[in-house]
């Protein structure tokens, strides 16, 4: 199972084209949200999630997407659930994915030390040890980041591509 986590000010725009193509290829996929308010993105949309922390079944979990701008970053930072997904997710020897802003919850726990990484222009000092590229999206091992909004068809389609190359495994 893949989750994708939603956090609170996070507007899902980034969100629905990997969770589209992902579910289109037959991959399950769960959207969490990590907050209990239901709140509205900048631009009013509102934010739905599947199941709450409380309903997942880490030891399902085979990847974790973190899609975000910089206040759902900031909340995906801050939440005690992202360590217990990234732990369960590295257990199970998964993949780890992040699109726009949300690559920063990788770089600050070091997770990106040593690989290659994208991120949102001008966050890129951020990434701590990753050596940043101006690709629109990076696969270095089991860490898939995107730069932007405008690249999450590209970021979609390089995750469906490797989720399915993990399962015909």
């Amino acid at each position: 199972m893949v989750l994708v986590l939603l956090a609170e000010g996070f507007e899902e725009i980034e969100a629905l084209t990997p969770v589209d193509m992902m579910r289109r290829h037959g991959i399950e996929v769960l959207t969490v949200g990590i907050s209990d308010k239901i709140v509205k993105g900048a631009h009013g949309i509102p934010v739905v999630a599947d199941v709450r922390v409380g309903e997942v079944e880490l030891d399902k979990v085979e990847a974790v997407v973190f899609p975000g701008g910089m206040p759902g970053a900031t909340n995906l930072d801050a939440s005690p659930f992202t360590d217990e997904v990234i732990a369960a997710v590295k257990k199970n020897g998964g993949r780890l994915a992040a699109i726009c802003a949300a690559p920063l919850v990788l770089g600050r726990r070091g997770l990106l030390e040593g690989k290659k990484a994208t991120c949102y222009p001008g966050f890129e000092g951020e990434l701590k040890g990753a050596e940043c590229t101006s690709g629109s999206v990076v696969t270095d091992g089991d860490i898939t980041t995107g730069k932007d909004m405008t690249c999450s068809l590209y970021f979609a389609t390089e995750l469906v591509r490797l989720l399915l190359a993990d399962k015909n495994k």
